[in-house]
């Protein structure tokens, strides 16, 4: 378990690193409004909330006392080197986290604003909200470079060549290493509400 959820945040941190690498330093400040948040702020917050949440998150509420959570929201940083450093800073404090994981801690109860949740539930609870954030990232981004915007997922009209790629590349082993039992219909592994 551990494996998969170091490997679903990693890339989450790789669509955020590949979008901050196609922006300059003006880009990473600018934001559209004062209701609007730029790229750096988003970063703020993001880096925070995991230093609070994953510092000792064995023994220590999620939600710690020196967290100014509405300070995350002001602009403090002035190069895009700074924004890129805490954006580092606060992934290694997850992941030195994620690595803590066991089989005898993953149900163990952890607090989170005085809530109990239990450790898996917890990393639910950031694996939707730090990409929920990071799509933010990437959509201001993606607005910015306009028709200079390097595509980080399948791009316009290429699903069928990337389907087909797909295809080739795991139809040896498709029924094999069948993660998603829902997607292959004729596996045994598929549950009966699922067969058509």
């Amino acid at each position: 378990m551990k494996d998969l959820f170091i490997k679903r945040f990693e890339y989450y941190k790789m669509l955020g690193d590949q979008s901050f690498a196609q922006l300059s330093e003006e880009q990473i400040f600018m934001h559209i409004n004062d209701e609007s948040n730029s790229i750096a702020v988003i970063v703020k917050h993001i880096s925070g909330n995991m230093q609070s949440r994953w510092i000792n998150f064995l023994t220590e509420d999620g939600e710690k006392p020196w967290r100014n959570r509405d300070e995350e929201f002001v602009n403090t940083f002035t190069t895009k080197d700074e924004v890129l450093a805490y954006w580092e800073k606060g992934w290694k404090c997850l992941f030195n986290a994620l690595n803590q994981l066991n089989d005898e801690n993953l149900y163990a109860t952890i607090y989170i604003r005085s809530e109990a949740h239990s450790v898996i539930d917890a990393v639910f609870r950031q694996l939707a909200h730090y990409p929920y954030h990071i799509g933010q990232i990437v959509y201001i981004a993606k607005m910015m470079k306009n028709d200079h915007w390097k595509t980080l997922s399948i791009a316009k009209n290429k699903s069928v060549e990337f389907n087909s790629d797909m295809k080739n590349q795991f139809s040896d082993n498709a029924t094999e290493s069948n993660f998603s039992p829902v997607c292959y219909q004729n596996s045994p592994e598929v549950r009966e509400e699922f067969k058509q």
